[in-house]
């Protein structure tokens, strides 16, 4: 499996120290962005909750969910820089040209829950995960691994057990349109996530490529409602309370953790993970909106969780077995 990686998570991976602890912290470093992906996609699964609360427009919403978690995101961009130096430019251009795709995503995502409904939205909009395996494949070289080859159909029916399309009242009032906006939404996201986890993949930031891609997402959506409209600046109470919750929790808290794990495991099993978010979302809708869940969700649910956590723990072991190896061979010829 490690040979299909890229070259950051060998770097994550492996440390350069050759004590006794040297199994133990490769261990650890192997967890951890699994872990962080795992909350990431935990956290970012308010955000429908969080959109359907405040009642704004598509744009509005994409626009406030990114400017208003800027200043946060900038003040631990600066201490980060602080620590770790300035990040060459070109990494920051990637990153504000992934806020792009962004905002195109969360534009679409918007349009798409409002032609067929949160359920569909939610299966289209996750389709993610087969363009940024097939992309990472073509482009790097990033071969999925069988654990991830069995696991996709499980979670895909998981997902879409969960948006309750198998239930007789889900009535779309414009399909064609929605699924049109569904599947844009899922390549603007493949876009977003492969071009984001390229600009830090040799970096050890995690917020100024979060920062960076947020501005870009600001921009552009502003720019967005400017020429299409949509774009309402002045949000009432409580609008902008359930914004600002978007904006700090998905945008920022949530984003950091994902941007954390990106860089450190395999596309396809990064983006596997983030499937865990319709899983968790359908919980948040049942203790906040008190939107109780079907049987079949809830089926849909556990096949989703089950099939994304045994991909990505198969995946990282494997790879932390050879990245385990691969130290022991360079000791012994360092010896």
């Amino acid at each position: 499996m490690l040979k299909y990686v890229t070259a950051p998570y060998k770097s994550t991976v492996l440390t350069s120290r050759g004590d006794s602890t040297r199994s133990s912290a490769v261990g650890w470093y192997s967890r951890q962005p699994l872990l962080m992906a795992g909350l990431g996609a935990a956290t970012i699964s308010c955000s429908a909750v969080f959109v359907a609360e405040s009642g704004a427009s598509a744009v509005s919403t994409a626009f406030y969910r990114t400017a208003l978690a800027l200043p946060v995101l900038i003040v631990l961009a600066v201490i980060e820089q602080r620590r770790h130096g300035q990040r060459p430019l070109a990494q920051r251009l990637r990153a504000v040209l992934a806020g792009l795709f962004l905002a195109v995503d969360l534009i679409l995502w918007a349009h798409a829950i409002a032609d067929v409904g949160a359920g569909v939205a939610t299966v289209l909009g996750n389709l993610q995960v087969l363009f940024v395996a097939g992309l990472a494949w073509v482009l790097w070289k990033e071969r999925p691994g069988k654990a991830f080859a069995f696991a996709l159909p499980v979670v895909m029916l998981g997902v879409v057990l969960v948006s309750g399309l198998l239930e007789k009242s889900t009535a779309s009032p414009h399909p064609l349109a929605g699924i049109f906006f569904g599947v844009g939404t899922s390549i603007a996201y493949a876009g977003y996530l492969l071009i984001l986890r390229r600009s830090s993949s040799t970096s050890v930031h995690v917020a100024g490529p979060v920062a960076d891609a947020t501005a870009g997402s600001a921009v552009a959506a502003f720019a967005f409602g400017l020429v299409f409209g949509g774009l309402g600046l002045h949000p009432l109470w409580p609008s902008i309370g359930w914004l600002t919750a978007l904006a700090l929790l998905s945008q920022t808290a949530g984003w950091l953790f994902i941007a954390s794990s990106l860089p450190r495991l395999p596309a396809a099993v990064s983006s596997l993970m983030l499937l865990l978010q319709p899983a968790a979302s359908l919980a948040l809708a049942a203790v906040i909106l008190r939107q109780q869940p079907t049987l079949l969700q809830i089926l849909g649910a556990v096949l989703t969780c089950g099939g994304a956590l045994a991909a990505s723990l198969s995946s990282t072991r494997t790879a932390r077995e050879a990245a385990a190896v691969s130290a022991d061979d360079e000791l012994t010829k360092a010896a």
